[in-house]
């Protein structure tokens, strides 16, 4: 469940870069009240710290393959 919520957080955080590579439009900065209110930095952090989580997925594939054939 843990993998789902940190890919999601993942994919929330390459669409905000996306829009802002594209149209110089920050969405999450734009629904909080800005790049440097409270909120929009503690979402960044949390959008990291699941990138840095993900970096597990690249290295636990095999694994959860295996546990999904014998189940």
């Amino acid at each position: 469940m843990l993998d789902r919520i940190a890919m999601i957080l993942v994919i929330i955080g390459a669409i905000n870069w996306g829009s802002i590579g594209l149209f110089q439009f920050d969405i999450v900065g734009r629904i909080f009240g800005g790049q440097s209110a409270i909120i929009s930095r503690i979402i960044f952090t949390v959008v990291a710290l699941a990138g840095i989580w993900c970096i597990s997925l690249l290295f636990r594939h095999n694994e959860v393959l295996v546990e999904e054939s014998n189940g």
